[in-house]
This record gives structure tokens, C-alpha cells and sequence, in this order.
């Protein structure tokens, strides 16, 4: 027996139909979507009017019982999110897909991470970011920066088209490492020359930085005090190189050349290995594979 619910729009569509009006006209007088005006024609031309009123009935009582999602799946995901340095979703979504060929959307990806993790951001949204630059191709804007690691300091570059990046870890914050990790960099990651080069106003980006930094750009643009936002790019790439590489603890001079090594092993999972959301869920770099290594 039909209980409680209003079926009258049912049967005014059926009977609009029946005189016929257009699926669309009946849409609009019913204030209904003219898709569901067309599921609830084929479902009673396909089970007759009662059926159909009886099935869509019960299909509107009664709670449903949730998917769960499959044990094996759920050890997946949790295994890419710590192999990959909790990585967010859409990465773990992309490695599903390139590992186990399975595709699974983000919402439901992070609803089992859920079950495990605490993954609310602490970034507030709707934050005012400021103007950053916005190049159209490779090698138009070079952003540079440094990191503070107590006894080491890592000096850190990134293309802000194609996210190639370089990083040298030297033991003091001078101009003098600063000329030989741009030297370092343009020559080993972006060509030689580019377009615009844009650092902060520190002391490693000035004096013997300065003097030799039109060698490698048309112009060297310092960014504005306080204003982060325009070094929004190299700014991320220094959250990765700590949240996936050196983390967040103080290093001694004497470990110089043991964290350029996690750096290098880092550089190469990083434009290699990991999908930049960025990029279309892509790396940066794909190995380029040589005759001889076959």
C-alpha cells in the first residue's frame, strides 16, 4: 500500500505525458529537472504505473547501507600515503591508477583516509595570496630561495612552468654560495639563461650574487618584504624539501655532504617519481631511456 509520501507530481507527469506534452513543458510546470521527468516515463512505460509507484516508494523509505570499501584497497591507500610522504589525494589517486589500475575518486579516498588520519588542512581558506608570477613556458621565471638548517643552509631553485628544481646545501648563508649554487643550478637545470630570475632581498642573494646574475637572466627581480606570496612557487617546493626530504630538525656542519646525498636521491624521486598536481598529475621530468641500459 502507497504510504505518505506526495505522488501527485508522479501522476500529473504521466498524465501530462499521456495528453502529450513535452517532456521539458512538464519539467518546467512541475518544477522538476527534465531528466527526472524522463527516468519517471521510462520506469512506468517499462513496469506500468503501479510497479513503478510501489518501487519508487520504497525507494524513498528505509536507510541505506554504506558502501565499505575493500580491505585491500584500504591497505593501498595507506601504504602509498606513507610511502609517498602522506602525500594528498589526488596523488594517491594517481599512483591507484598507474599500480593497481584502479580508479577511485578523491572523496572517497580521503573518507578512508579518515579513518586512520587526522587530514584536515590547518591552512585557512580564503586567504588573500597576493600577485605571483604566472610564466607561459619553461624558462621564463627562475624563483630562488634559501633554507635554514642550523648548520647547513640549503639554497633552493624552481622553473615555475615546468617545476624543475635544483638545491645545493652549503655550510654558510654568503653571497659566495649563493654565486656558486646559481652557477650550479642554471647550468645543471634550466638551460643557462632565462628570462627572469627572483630571489628575496637575504644577504646570499646580493654582493658576488648580484655581480654575476645578469650572466644568467635578462633581468633579476627582488621580491617585496614581507610579501611571500611573490615566492609562492619556491615557497612550496621548500614545505616538499622539508616535508619529504630533511624535515624539520637542525643539521651539523659536519653533515654537509651527507644531506646534499638525501638531496640528490630526493631531486631524482622528485622529477622522476612524483606527480605534481600542478603539471596534470604528472613528474616534472620522464627518464630519458638510452640504448645502452637495455
Amino acid at each position: 500500500m502507497l504510504r505518505r509520501l506526495p505522488l501527485k507530481p508522479l501522476f500529473l507527469a504521466w498524465e501530462l505525458f499521456c495528453s502529450g506534452v513535452p517532456k521539458s513543458k512538464i519539467a518546467l510546470d512541475l518544477g522538476k529537472n527534465r531528466e527526472t521527468i524522463h527516468l519517471w516515463i521510462v520506469g512506468i512505460q517499462e513496469l506500468g504505473l503501479m510497479e513503478f509507484l510501489e518501487k519508487y516508494e520504497m525507494a524513498k523509505t528505509g536507510s541505506r547501507t554504506p558502501r565499505k570499501a575493500n580491505p585491500l584497497v584500504k591497505a593501498w591507500i595507506y601504504q602509498i600515503r606513507e610511502r609517498e610522504s602522506d602525500c594528498c589525494g589526488q596523488k594517491i589517486k594517481y599512483f591507484l591508477e598507474k599500480e593497481h589500475n584502479l580508479s577511485l575518486s578523491v572523496p572517497k579516498i580521503y573518507q578512508v583516509l579518515s579513518q586512520k588520519y587526522q587530514i584536515r588542512s590547518k591552512w585557512k581558506k580564503n586567504k588573500q595570496r597576493g600577485p605571483v608570477p604566472h610564466p607561459e613556458s619553461p624558462r621564463e621565471v627562475v624563483q630562488m630561495d634559501s633554507i635554514d638548517f642550523g648548520g647547513v643552509f640549503a639554497f633552493t631553485a624552481i622553473d615555475c612552468c615546468s617545476r624543475e628544481a635544483d638545491v645545493l646545501i652549503a655550510p654558510e648563508l654568503t653571497s659566495q654560495y649563493g654565486q656558486r649554487f646559481l652557477k650550479q643550478s642554471m647550468r645543471r637545470r634550466f638551460d643557462g639563461f632565462v628570462q627572469l630570475i627572483q630571489t628575496d632581498g637575504g644577504p646570499e642573494f646580493k654582493d658576488k650574487f648580484t655581480d654575476n646574475v645578469r650572466d644568467y637572466c635578462d633581468r633579476h627581480r627582488i621580491s617585496r618584504p614581507y610579501k611571500k606570496n611573490e615566492q609562492g612557487f619556491i615557497e612550496s617546493f621548500n614545505r616538499t624539501v622539508r616535508k619529504e626530504c630533511l624535515g624539520w630538525i637542525n643539521y651539523q656542519t659536519s653533515q654537509v655532504t651527507d644531506c646534499q646525498e638525501m638531496i640528490e636521491s630526493f631531486l631524482d624521486r622528485y622529477h622522476y617519481h612524483r606527480p605534481h598536481m600542478g603539471l596534470g598529475m604528472k613528474p616534472p621530468l620522464t627518464k630519458i631511456i638510452r640504448l645502452s641500459d637495455i
